[in-house]
C-alpha cells in the first residue's frame, strides 16, 4: 500500500464498517426505548447508552470521512 502507483486509488471501506453503522442504530434504539420507559428510569443504563451512542457516532463520523478522504 506504501508503494501504491501515484494514480491508483484505494478505498478505506472495511466490511466492519456495516457492523459499526448497524451497532449505533441498535444502541440509538436502546437509548429511545430507555427514555420512553415510564414508570421507573434507570439513570445507569440512559447515561452509559448515551456514552456509548456518542462514541460510536463520533468512531462514525471519523471513518465516513476516511471514506471520502
Amino acid at each position: 500500500m506504501l508503494l501504491a502507483a501515484a494514480g491508483e486509488t484505494t478505498t478505506t471501506f472495511n466490511g466492519f464498517d456495516i457492523f459499526m453503522i448497524l451497532f449505533t442504530v441498535i444502541i440509538l434504539i436502546g437509548v429511545v426505548r430507555l427514555f420512553k420507559e415510564r414508570p421507573k428510569k434507570n439513570l445507569f443504563a440512559i447515561a452509559f447508552g448515551i456514552i456509548s451512542l456518542l462514541v460510536f457516532l463520533v468512531s462514525d463520523a471519523i471513518m465516513i470521512k476516511g471514506w471520502f478522504g
